[in-house]
């Protein structure tokens, strides 16, 4: 190893085109809309042509998208879909999807699992429900944390520090920053309640029901959301689905606790 690169604070290895993919995913990643290939060069500081070879071959992976009219680049679900194999995530996905399946059957509504990253909510799984129809979100579909109601479930059953992590990014992608007070107000509510049932606000005729998923730490991970669709020709059973999809929350926490180890623990010898 290169002593002297490690004592100048450099890396004693260097893979300069993994670095410039690395640099136009996590650039596309961080932008609101789609960028050309000069906004990409301008924002990293290199040229069209350094670039123009890498967003060939993340386009070929699949990795980012080119729209054909404006010629502009966007990121594709493909990473999303690759962290979905994390272990992590593996062992949510594990512990939750036997309970989309009751609860859809047990409401005859769509259960979502929605986590937040990096200030985004995301749709990560979806059963659908309902005999004759069913209101499901696409998967990777997402908004603003802080303005959605799954993002404020979990953001209600966080950690201070968190959540003021999670704040920060929810500012980095908002028009105006967030209104702590009157959002700390509402999530206290939510805290003390244990879920969250309102209107949706999105969508006419339908009601939120959302309830957090908690890991070993007693902060939220997760959360699973009811889209729930009032119809004229039935009785709508808010309270019923919430005793449902409580219960079902608390036996997926239940599963969680148990897999992960608490902050600080040990493993055995």
């Amino acid at each position: 190893m290169n002593e002297t690169a490690i004592e100048a604070g450099k890396p004693a290895y260097s893979a300069p085109a993994l670095t410039k993919g690395l640099e136009v995913l996590e650039l596309l990643a961080e932008a609101r809309n789609p960028l050309t290939m000069k906004e990409i060069a301008d924002g990293l500081g290199r040229s069209k042509s350094e670039i123009f070879r890498m967003l060939v071959a993340l386009q070929e992976r699949g990795y980012i998208t080119r729209d054909p009219e404006t010629d502009a680049y966007c990121l594709t679900d493909r990473l999303f879909k690759l962290g979905l194999h994390t272990p992590s995530a593996q062992d949510l996905m594990t512990a939750v999807m036997p309970e989309l399946s009751r609860i859809a059957h047990d409401t005859s509504q769509s259960p979502h699992l929605v986590v937040i990253n990096h200030g985004l909510t995301v749709v990560t799984a979806a059963v659908p429900g309902g005999d004759d129809m069913s209101f499901t979100l696409r998967l990777g579909y997402g908004r603003l944390a802080s303005d959605s109601t799954s993002g404020q479930v979990m953001l209600a059953f966080q950690a201070p520090d968190m959540a003021e992590r999670i704040l920060g990014e929810c500012d980095a992608h908002a028009t105006s920053p967030v209104d702590r007070a009157a959002l700390s107000a509402h999530l206290t509510r939510i805290r003390d309640r244990g879920y969250e049932l309102r209107e949706s606000r999105d969508f006419v005729g339908i009601t939120d029901i959302c309830c957090p998923i908690l890991g070993a730490d007693g902060n939220a991970v997760a959360a699973v959301i009811i889209a729930y669709v009032n119809r004229h020709t039935r009785e709508s059973r808010h309270e019923h689905t919430v005793h449902v999809l409580k219960a079902a929350c608390d036996r997926i926490s239940a599963k969680l606790s148990n897999r992960v180890r608490p902050p600080g623990e040990l493993l055995p010898d």
